[in-house]
């Protein structure tokens, strides 16, 4: 399991006073830099090989400006060509918000999914948490 740390900054938080839903989209997206080195260890963008097919989040409490918020990581499955993350944001140890990314091994030349090579596949299947 990954763990990121985040404060809330002020541009965070909403008009109601909490943390804004798509900071939480923003911070996943931060969180899964480590996921996304598997692929491609410079992050150089001419070289990428990940798409998003999907993108869901609960939000399940109010998070709130200047409380630390941690983001757990894990990977859920690995298919084929394509792999499954959970992520979930705490604040004061309570899950504020839980996402789940669907992501796809991409060949942006030819415009398919292509198999995940078996080296970052072990290393995907080594963030695979049991009984989350």
């Amino acid at each position: 399991m990954l763990e990121s740390k985040f404060y809330p900054r002020f541009k965070d938080t909403d008009a109601l006073g909490h943390i804004n839903n798509a900071s939480y989209s923003t911070w996943f997206e931060e969180a899964r830099r480590p996921i996304f080195k598997f692929f491609v260890p410079d992050l150089d963008p001419k070289k990428w090989s990940l798409i998003i097919a999907r993108i869901e989040v609960d939000f399940l409490a109010q998070g709130h400006y200047q409380k630390e918020t941690t983001v757990k990581t894990w990977v859920e499955k690995v298919g084929n060509s394509s792999f499954v993350l959970v992520q979930e944001a705490y604040q004061e140890n309570v899950v504020v918000a839980r996402g789940k990314s669907f992501l796809v091994h991409f060949d942006y030349s030819t415009n398919k999914s292509v198999k995940i090579p078996d080296e970052i596949r072990k290393n995907l299947e080594a963030l695979i948490v049991k009984g989350n």
